[in-house]
């Protein structure tokens, strides 16, 4: 496994080791990837410096075509990207498949046609005899780092929108999951100049090289919250400009006028989805006084009867990606607090590969250090609030604000919570439920900046006032 940058395959130039590439639902590994060195970013930001005016003076027809172009390609060489993405993380094909590969295509469309979309505001004269107007101009080269619990949808939310607003990308794929967004590459060199988006492997020190290259205007991270902070402290010395998506803690907030036929299922979809490894997992549930413990129950049975194996298995979800995230899942639900009760699951299973079952723990208080934290794994922690404003205020008690649900009958109130709770998205008796068109980005420890989205696209441009006089 190598680099790929200037539309070709690239052996690193002063590689600064390997990073074993494991399969998690059997521990086995099965390729290396090298950690790139300086020389390689030098090399990879080079040829995205050479395609930047390349890209960016054709008009934004000619983008939006050649995205589609590859959108088709995704969509022609899914099965490819399916079983990869499945060996190099753990998860179901038919997840994969099924959920991830048709939003990742559709994805890519939204911003093929977005390219065609931006837009200044109007031109006029805002001086006597001069007439003033305003463009909105790509960035040049943008460094993106990448999560490994989405490797391939990750990488797309970030280079759709960069490219489509006709900047170049050199993308680092977490060290862990780099097989497809290096195949991406590949069948994206077809269809794009060469150095237009180039895929460097690397570990955390190859990142941080990344942010402080004198190259990239811009510096788009989704990741740790401890990340972000060393992403914004090391890009501040640039200075360049700095998008951020950290993850969350959403509060899912049930009260006791909810249907739960409606809400246990979807509920229980969008904790134990990729193996709770989602930055707006619904794992931290809010209940009602008077239908608390029929949730628990019912939270309890649908975690038992959530199938779990690997990707080839009849299973909702699969491993988690790696021996450091099951200890630290492990570690979070060993710790739990005095009054929190394990009720489903709770153990890792005993096979190979990084497994931990769907979990359920009651009683967590707000400021256990289960209701506090990013767990990223398949537990869901139920509390009992009493009022709508103890709700709202447990909801917001963490220093996350990404994503959040409410699941009520009551319209007054749903729309009461939608203002009133503090996070980039709140979802109405639905959770986690994604659209193209639409934000997905939060606020506090949860970063800043949008992916998805035309204002998505914006972000990877600035604006140019240009003021021409007319009266001699």
């Amino acid at each position: 496994m190598v680099n790929f940058v200037g539309g070709a395959w690239s052996e690193p130039r002063d590689p600064l080791g390997t990073t074993p590439i494991l399969d998690p639902s059997t521990e086995e590994a099965y390729a290396e990837a090298p950690i790139s060195g300086p020389g390689d970013l030098d090399a990879a930001f080079a040829a995205a410096e050479v395609a930047a005016p390349v890209w960016g003076d054709l008009t934004p027809g000619q983008r939006s075509r050649a995205l589609l172009s590859v959108a088709d390609a995704v969509e022609r060489c899914a099965d490819q990207l399916v079983a990869e993405e499945c060996r190099n993380t753990g998860k179901p094909r038919r997840s994969m498949a099924v959920d991830e590969m048709p939003h990742i295509v559709d994805v890519i469309r939204f911003f093929a046609g977005a390219a065609r979309l931006l837009e200044g505001r109007s031109a006029g004269q805002y001086q006597q005899g001069h007439t003033s107007s305003v463009r909105r101009e790509s960035l040049g080269v943008v460094a993106q780092i990448t999560p490994w619990n989405y490797p391939l949808m990750m990488a797309t939310w970030k280079w759709a929108p960069a490219l489509a607003a006709g900047n170049t990308v050199v993308l680092k794929p977490a060290e862990t999951t780099p097989v497809t967004p290096l195949l991406l590459a590949e069948l994206m060199a077809e269809h794009l100049p060469p150095g237009v988006f180039n895929v460097v492997c690397g570990d955390r020190a190859t990142g941080a090289a990344m942010v402080t290259h004198p190259v990239p205007s811009m510096v788009s991270v989704t990741g740790s919250v401890a990340t972000g902070r060393a992403v914004m402290a090391d890009a501040a010395a640039g200075p360049k400009r700095v998008h951020l998506e950290l993850g969350g803690n959403a509060p899912v907030v049930v009260f006791d006028d909810a249907d739960l036929d409606v809400a246990v299922p979807r509920i229980t979809g969008a904790a134990y989805f990729n193996a709770g490894q989602s930055c707006t997992a619904a794992s931290r549930v809010l209940a009602g006084p008077r239908v608390h413990d029929h949730l628990v129950e019912a939270l309890s049975i649908a975690a038992a009867a959530t199938p779990v194996g690997a990707p080839d298995d009849d299973a909702y979800h699969g491993p988690l990606n790696n021996p450091d995230q099951l200890v630290r899942v492990r570690g979070l639900v060993d710790r739990r607090g005095v009054k929190a009760e394990v009720v489903e699951g709770g153990r890792p299973l005993d096979r190979p590969g990084y497994f931990y079952p769907p979990t359920v723990i009651s009683g967590v208080e707000p400021g256990d250090e289960l209701a506090r934290t990013e767990v990223f794994g398949p537990v869901v922690t139920v509390s009992r609030f009493s009022d709508e404003d103890e709700a709202v205020a447990w909801a917001n008690s963490t220093d996350y604000a990404l994503g959040s649900s409410v699941w009520t009958r009551d319209h007054a109130r749903a729309e009461r919570m939608a203002r009133r709770l503090d996070a980039g998205t709140v979802w109405i008796n639905c959770h986690s439920v994604l659209a193209a068109e639409m934000p997905h980005g939060g606020t506090r420890s949860s970063g800043f900046g949008t992916d998805l989205s035309a204002y998505s696209m914006e972000e990877y441009t600035r604006v140019k006032h240009v003021m021409a006089r007319f009266d001699p």
